[in-house]
């Protein structure tokens, strides 16, 4: 390994990993209380899908854009850049909401920022996943990928009641300070953190050639072909038993908010508890059955939410399903930063931000009337299914062990 990878790795990544979990809080949370605040405000269907859409629509058609971008300048100034950028328009929002009279102008305000912290979080996303390989020698991959979705969950299981708190004693203007004072901190600490220099790749091309060679090597590569196709089958799948969770709560065990708060909250620790768990036992000596062993056990959780009827038997499923989510996720991003050189992995991790939020919304509009249509249970049994499937097919995949 690179010399300058092995001394004081352990605490330049952990350092790393702080500030990026510093400003993922504040960015959660803000956005929950701008979802939460419009929700209660409006009570508008037609407002709350916009605000979802602009939650996933920009990430992803800049997340591609981004990865090119990761590949070709520092990675540490494009987070950086982002978290200043995204703190930016955050704080003039701020400023300018006492001004604002008419909820329509503010409405369209929030909207703009959620636009803007979106196209952030694509260039973000694929630069801090192509950084760790960068930091961390390849036999710790797996456990610091480990380490990262543990503290990432933390924060997302923390940020809601933060929000919620935050709403119920003070406004939402006092909240978006948060998110301006997380991306100092988060920028703060980064900005100490010693990254080993990357390879770029040549800037004479194009940005639109440098993406035409990622996705080239994307699919012509077996290995990584292959990976990006379960991850966004994967991800598609998911949205059912994960996404449409309050759904089922409300159809199957009643309507009550005690309910809908013990599922995210199950689900969270679920995501911890994966996170430890793959920082500890590090998976199977092979990646790919470790891949196999998440696939097939999120299957089976899925099946078995789809199938049980007794909530607390619900919750206990609910939390082993997060925690074979987090071996799935990350026994993939580890496979792809062991297998992709650094050069590419960028764009490789930029594909596959433009996927997750791409899949998402798809997932949504596909399953979510089709549950009003085909009883809901049914279509997480049959989710599970082909995720099993899926498991299966890799198993005896045998190019995939050469």
């Amino acid at each position: 390994m690179i010399e300058k990878r092995i001394v004081n790795w352990k605490s330049r990544t952990v350092l790393f990993l702080i500030s990026q979990c510093v400003t993922l809080f504040g960015s959660t949370l803000v956005q929950m209380a701008i979802v939460w605040y419009v929700t209660l405000n409006t009570s508008s269907g037609v407002w709350v899908a916009a605000f979802s859409i602009c939650s996933y629509l920009p990430q992803f058609l800049m997340s591609f854009i981004g990865g090119v971008w990761a590949d070709r300048y520092s990675r540490k100034r494009l987070i950086i850049g982002a978290d200043i950028s995204i703190a930016a328009v955050t704080f003039i929002m701020m400023l300018a909401m006492p001004f604002i009279r008419e909820e329509k102008f503010l409405l369209g305000g929030l909207l703009v920022m959620s636009i803007i912290r979106s196209v952030g979080a694509g260039i973000q996303t694929p630069a801090v996943n192509a950084v760790i390989p960068q930091l961390v020698p390849e036999s710790q991959l797996m456990r610091f990928n480990g380490i990262n979705a543990t503290m990432q969950s933390l924060v997302q299981f923390a940020a809601p009641a933060a929000a919620g708190l935050l709403l119920s004693l003070s406004t939402l203007q006092s909240t978006l300070i948060i998110d301006i004072l997380t991306a100092v901190f988060g920028v703060g600490i980064l900005s100490c953190v010693l990254i080993p220099k990357q390879r770029s790749i040549e800037k004479s091309a194009s940005v639109i050639k440098d993406m035409r060679m990622g996705i080239h090597f994307a699919f012509s590569d077996k290995l990584i072909r292959k990976l990006l196709i379960v991850y966004g089958l994967f991800t598609f799948l998911c949205v059912p038993a994960g996404f449409l969770a309050g759904l089922l709560v409300n159809r199957v065990y009643g309507n009550t908010y005690w309910y809908l708060t013990a599922v995210e909250l199950i689900g969270f620790f679920g995501m911890i508890m994966g996170g430890l768990l793959m920082s500890l036992w590090r998976g199977f000596k092979s990646r790919i059955n470790t891949l196999v062993f998440g696939l097939f056990i999120f299957g089976i959780m899925a099946v078995g939410m789809g199938l049980t009827k007794k909530f607390i038997l619900y919750l206990i499923l609910m939390a082993l399903y997060g925690v074979a989510l987090t071996i799935v996720q990350t026994s993939i991003t580890t496979l792809i930063q062991e297998n992709v050189k650094s050069l590419m992995q960028g764009r490789i991790f930029g594909l596959m931000g433009s996927m997750y939020s791409g899949f998402i919304p798809i997932g949504m509009v596909i399953f979510g009337p089709m549950a009003d249509i085909i009883p809901l249970e049914w279509i997480i049994v049959c989710s599970g299914v082909l995720v099993m499937m899926i498991a299966m097919i890799l198993r005896f995949d045998h190019q995939l062990y050469k």
